[in-house]
């Protein structure tokens, strides 16, 4: 049986710069510990985050409450069915007085930003992020515009419902470090909740705790995080059998091998470790690896809990590699 890090929760110290983070977001949003965590993790590995959930649980509060906490520029995209791709990446247009051609950036020029709703835009709009998740660049009329990082792309979908909506393709889902849930709050947390709401809004009064530049040197100091060989072939075992597992049509590619080392490393920094160990891994590999692997025979409707059952089992068959090793 697997040992699950939860077990160890409240016994675990996070890295005193990012508990600042962790704090100032659970002042807005109310006992979801683990998933601000996961949330900040991202920020770290320089990774995008889908929330999948129902509407009202806090999803767009929780990109705003980020945004705020870190200091960093925030912008919203709407996404509706007649959003065209330059309503993301921004537009050339002519000036006649300059006979110049000049770049209008779009709203996805910024640090972090909420693309609220993304499965009700067409596929067209959807594929102008791509590029931008994958490489934080922008490419117009031929003309390449690098982002400023961080670079941070929060997306919400409601999961229960389908009519007007584009399902995301496999190729945009792999772009996302994470897909996270976060559920109803429970009674004592909606109590809180509901006495909040007769004051103004939690997220106006929260400042900034940490600076664009301190946010950067930790991104640096995560991707310096030591990783084992042991640790390394664990992953990579992990891919294989998900290749390999004759109830999956399609397995983990590279790319979501490479979310899971730099999600650990980033994971590791947050609880104040030079290292990672192997319960970094079986934490976060339910929300780096099950929205990338499709199952077979089996229907929309019941593919993310099947896929999640297959990918328990597979997880559970792996030898758990030693801390010493």
């Amino acid at each position: 049986m697997l040992k699950r890090p939860d077990q160890f929760k409240g016994l675990v110290t996070l890295h005193p710069d990012l508990q600042r983070i962790v704090d100032n977001l659970e002042i807005v949003v109310v006992g979801k510990h683990r998933l601000m965590e996961y949330m900040v993790t991202a920020m770290l590995a320089g990774g995008h985050v889908l929330l999948d959930d129902v509407p009202g649980v806090g999803k767009t509060t929780i990109a705003k409450t980020l945004a705020k906490s870190t200091g960093l520029e925030y912008r919203r995209i709407q996404c509706t069915p007649d959003l065209l791709p330059s309503d993301i990446t921004g537009v050339t247009i002519f000036h006649p007085g300059t006979h110049q051609f000049e770049f209008q950036p779009g709203p996805i020029f910024t640090h972090l930003v909420l693309a609220d709703e993304i499965n009700r835009t067409s596929p067209r709009s959807q594929s102008a992020l791509l590029e931008v998740m994958e490489e934080s660049q922008v490419t117009v009329d031929g003309i390449t515009h690098p982002m400023s990082l961080p670079f941070l792309v929060v997306a919400t979908q409601n999961p229960i419902e389908y009519e007007g909506t584009f399902p995301l393709p496999e190729s945009q889902l792999d772009r996302f470090l994470f897909r996270l849930t976060i559920g109803y709050p429970g009674v004592e947390e909606e109590s809180k909740i509901l006495a909040q709401s007769q004051a103004r809004s939690q997220v106006d009064t929260l400042s900034a705790v940490m600076s664009r530049e301190r946010i950067l040197q930790l991104m640096a100091e995560s991707a310096a995080i030591h990783v084992t060989d042991s640790i390394r072939r664990y992953i990579a075992e992990i891919a294989f059998a998900t290749r390999k597992s004759p109830h999956l049509y399609l397995g983990l590619s590279p790319r979501g091998s490479i979310a899971l080392y730099h999600a650990a490393q980033a994971w590791a920094l947050l609880h104040n470790r030079s290292y990672v160990i192997p319960d970094d891994i079986i934490e976060l590999a339910p929300h780096v690896v099950e929205h990338r692997l499709i199952v077979s025979r089996t229907t929309a409707s019941q593919s993310r809990e099947r896929v999640h059952e297959v990918f328990n089992d597979i997880i559970h068959a792996i030898p758990v590699p030693s801390t010493s090793s």
